[in-house]
């Protein structure tokens, strides 16, 4: 009895889909479009904006699915071609030059109790640190990828990077008072 597409690894389904296999094609389609949409909204797209990005990328992967030799995941394969998409369209739109000059308003930690979602701390990043960052750690970039991708210089790249990071650390980390204890947001 022959395999179902959804009980194949990924690796497989790549194979088959190179192949023609339609419906395997769909089965990565189906286990990763959710995470490559999210990655695109952390980069910065608006929600419609990440679907259609996330569309043409699945459209590129699959023309381009015989490439997929397993050397790390199909996710961060078409995460990587979802990026690169996205980056091309900012591009192509010049827009993201006049973003690279705003900073961001410094905002304090998280209160105790308060929830905070990665995808809103993302949001007080500045644009060209949010796109290092998701670009980075969110679909497996290198330093000198992103600074060949957003064409800026290498140390500027990691300075994003580790700004960002620094950043998001210190929105993300509770408020303490002076005896090290979670601040009270009754007070």
């Amino acid at each position: 009895m022959a395999k179902r597409p959804i009980d194949m690894h990924d690796v497989e389904l790549a194979a088959l889909a190179a192949a023609g296999g339609r419906a395997e094609f769909g089965e990565l389609v189906r286990r990763h479009g959710s995470a490559v949409r999210a990655l695109l909204r952390r980069m910065g797209a608006q929600p419609s904006l990440a679907d259609d990005v996330a569309q043409d990328a699945f459209l590129t992967a699959f023309q381009k699915v015989g490439e997929f030799r397993g050397q790390g995941t199909f996710g961060a394969w078409v995460k990587r071609i979802a990026a690169r998409l996205y980056l091309r369209r900012r591009s192509r739109e010049a827009r993201y030059v006049a973003e690279l000059e705003g900073e961001p308003e410094p905002s304090g930690g998280v209160q105790a109790g308060e929830l905070v979602d990665l995808d809103e701390a993302l949001q007080a990043l500045s644009e060209v640190e949010r796109l290092c960052v998701s670009l980075c750690h969110g679909a497996g970039f290198s330093h000198p990828e992103i600074a060949q991708s957003l064409d800026l210089p290498l140390g500027t790249v990691k300075s994003h990077v580790k700004r960002g990071l620094d950043k998001l650390r210190a929105r993300l980390a509770p408020v303490v008072d002076q005896h090290g204890r979670p601040a009270d947001v009754r007070a």
